[in-house]
């Protein structure tokens, strides 16, 4: 009798202690299946040469340093159309300019051509709000078209308008909105937010980094809730206008770092012009600014996440670091961008999901803005919801371990004329892991252009020959992705 009591009371606490096991495990599995925060922060105009960790260039960006140790670094990442427009515009339709019909910068010389982010794409965050999220946006956005009445801002008193304000309609499921078109002046920035009207506009006697990582930190914070829905997934972008022209706006003390730096300890790359040269006086000329501004930037990018750290938040957020596109600085005579040279295509491009992704640095992954969209949606465990007029691939498992498929070349668009986009302006591209081939076509005038990426990093000199297996190998490729794509661009 006694024997029986003891078992059935021994199978009462098995039976007991399996329920409570069964109950951990199920709520531990919803802890883990919690729909993922996503935290996307965009300088502009930053190559990816210039980061610290890169140890290519005197540049300091102590942050990022340190945080490249918990992520996955993509060293080969490219804007695919290096120029803010375009570029931002594939970042959030997923989809090449040709297609988005964002194929030059939003102004008042294109907007008559449709040049703007449409009304109707379906952006992730549109996807982002069908499923609960809650989407904030940050600083530049730089995709609608300026109208008459032009604002009055600097940048519309010329004979090209730039800056426009984005109505509610126009935001993609964006809710919390604290933005502008574009702006230049980054130490008197200007926002329209959430619920101001076209004339509402507000100026900042602040640089604009450090106001917009004010802005993210009390966005994290959500005081009283007064901001996001407390119980809802977030979304935040955080779109800096810095590095960016202009250089000279960024505050002292960043300045101060390298203004007494040996100006030849700062351009000792063979692609940087000659002293006395137009652009070669020009680089030397911006160069500790452009440096100081990136290391700015990098303070404002750590501000922000040790905030996303002290909310609690940083578990179970997907941290996103990238730019919209580099920059040249006067390297091989180009003052900027929308060129085919790697300081203009390379851009920096960090993620960071912690227990998920496997921090890493990753020299071989050729990374394209347009995969960025499904990538995400793919991690966020919304692979179902992923557009299929998108033009870009989800590589979410290789993102996770570096296990999964990964793509072979990637390729690039620019300089194209806004009033026809059949017209064989501009040039078009293929990048593989070793080799850069584009056709470029300047004045009516078109050649073809082959770097040796190994051998030549610089991009010193054109090796194109027409009989080389490497030409004849990736050409065919780019033809036909210029039809897949309807790129009316003719290569002859």
């Amino acid at each position: 009798m006694k024997y029986l009591k003891y078992s059935m009371h021994t199978k009462f606490f098995l039976l007991l202690s399996l329920v409570v096991g069964t109950l951990c495990n199920a709520q531990n599995n919803a802890k883990s299946k919690k729909a993922p925060n996503l935290l996307i922060i965009i300088a502009d105009q930053w190559r990816g040469q210039a980061l610290g960790f890169e140890g290519k260039e005197p540049v300091m960006t102590p942050y990022l340093d340190q945080y490249i140790k918990e992520s996955l670094v993509l060293d080969q990442m490219v804007s695919n159309y290096p120029v803010c427009s375009p570029a931002r515009a594939m970042l959030m339709t997923g989809q090449y300019p040709i297609k988005n019909q964002v194929y030059s910068n939003v102004n008042s010389s294109s907007a008559p051509f449709g040049v703007e982010l449409q009304k109707d794409a379906i952006c992730w965050s549109d996807v982002l709000k069908k499923n609960g999220y809650f989407n904030g946006y940050i600083g530049k956005w730089h995709l609608d078209s300026p109208y008459k009445p032009y604002i009055p801002t600097s940048n519309n008193i010329g004979k090209v308008a730039w800056n426009e304000w984005t109505s509610p309609d126009r935001r993609h499921g964006f809710d919390y909105w604290y933005g502008y078109g574009t702006y230049d002046e980054h130490d008197k920035p200007m926002y329209w937010d959430t619920n101001d009207k076209r004339d509402d506009f507000k100026y900042v006697n602040q640089w604009g980094p450090i106001h917009e990582a004010d802005k993210a930190l009390a966005y994290f914070k959500n005081e009283d809730g007064k901001i996001r829905k407390s119980d809802a997934p977030f979304s935040l972008v955080v779109s800096m206008n810095p590095p960016h022209s202009g250089y000279q706006t960024v505050p002292q003390k960043y300045y101060n770092l390298y203004k007494d730096i040996p100006l030849e300890n700062l351009i000792k790359d063979p692609n940087i012009p000659a002293e006395g040269t137009e652009m070669g006086d020009q680089y030397r000329k911006d160069i500790r600014y452009y440096y100081a501004n990136i290391t700015g930037v990098d303070e404002q990018i750590g501000r922000i996440l040790d905030g996303l750290k002290d909310s609690k938040l940083d578990d179970n957020t997907i941290v996103m670091i990238m730019a919209d596109h580099g920059n040249c600085l006067g390297k091989h005579s180009e003052i900027s961008k929308n060129n085919i040279f790697e300081e203009s295509l390379r851009i920096p491009f960090i993620i960071r999901w912690k227990n998920h992704i496997t921090p890493r640095k990753d020299n071989e992954f050729l990374g394209s803005i347009p995969d960025i969209y499904p990538t995400l949606l793919d991690l966020m465990g919304l692979k179902n919801e992923i557009p299929k007029n998108i033009d870009g691939k989800s590589y979410a498992q290789y993102y996770l371990n570096g296990k999964g498929e990964k793509p072979t070349e990637q390729y690039i668009l620019g300089a194209i004329v806004s009033d026809n986009v059949k017209i064989n302006t501009g040039f078009r591209g293929i990048r593989t892991a070793d080799y850069k081939l584009a056709f470029v076509r300047k004045k009516g005038h078109g050649e073809f252009v082959l770097y040796d990426l190994k051998a030549d990093p610089f991009e010193l000199t054109n090796i194109y020959k027409p009989d080389l297996p490497i030409v004849k190998k990736l050409e065919p490729v780019l033809k036909q992705w210029l039809k897949k794509t309807g790129d009316g661009f003719i290569i002859d």
